[in-house]
């Protein structure tokens, strides 16, 4: 992809099924094409910096790094990562140590459902963004502005059944699409229950097998939004 000439944004999106990256604009714009590698399992933080580090080698000039992390993070540390596979992660510095490893460019770090809800959110009423993925990821906006973060998917949804348990991937492998959808289906009038949004924003990769009608105020969001939020998670915080 053509370049602006300008040092663009490292977006990272960790999950628990691949890692992705790509350098975009301060718009949220493409400047490369997305990398995807297999997550391995299980990976320690050492391991998956070096899958970014090979990832990065052939990409256009960035100055700064947006890092979407699947767990609860805070002020740059990861406090949980519970589809990594590994007990390393508490409290381990991954925006600085990402910097580090990366050519010491400055780096900040979200949870990944947040960081896909900067790239996708209209800034008007209750926003709330689901991502189906390895597990089930969830962020809150309220006008635009992100809410306190909430670990929604380790709450109980049907008998003793997390989120996770209900809509993650191992769900879907068990059930199969025809039952994993009836479950979503559950699931977004609970939520509205539990929230009365405004809007619902479904994203992660696999809000492609979601096939039920969905209710006006429910929307796919594209699977790069978990990288070009990056551009937002800058921008927003100056």
């Amino acid at each position: 992809m053509a370049g602006t000439g300008k040092a663009g944004i490292l977006a990272v999106d960790i999950g628990g099924t691949g890692l992705k990256c790509a350098v975009i604009d301060d718009e949220g714009g493409m400047l490369s094409e997305r990398a995807r590698v297999e997550t391995p399992h299980p990976c320690p933080p050492q391991v998956l910096l070096d899958a970014f580090a090979g990832m990065v080698k052939p990409f256009p000039a960035f100055d700064r790094i947006a890092i979407g992390f699947p767990g609860v993070v805070r002020d740059g540390k990861v406090l949980t990562a519970p589809n990594l596979g590994t007990p390393d992660w508490a409290g381990f510095a991954l925006a600085d140590e990402m910097s580090k490893r990366l050519g010491g460019h400055p780096a900040r770090l979200i949870n990944d459902a947040e960081m896909q809800g900067l790239a996708v959110v209209s800034g008007k009423g209750l926003e709330l963004v689901v991502t189906l993925g390895t597990g089930v990821g969830t962020a809150l906006f309220r006008n635009g502005a992100l809410m306190p973060h909430m670990e929604l998917a380790h709450h109980p949804i049907h008998d003793d059944k997390t989120y996770d348990e209900y809509l993650g991937n191992a769900a879907l492998e068990e059930k199969g699409k025809k039952h994993w959808n009836e479950r979503l289906e559950k699931v977004i009038g609970v939520l509205y229950t539990l929230l009365h949004y405004d809007r619902l924003y479904f994203g992660g990769g696999n809000a492609k097998k979601v096939t039920l009608k969905l209710p006006e105020n429910v929307t796919i969001a594209s699977n790069d939004a978990g990288l070009k939020g990056g551009a937002e998670l800058w921008r927003a915080r100056g």
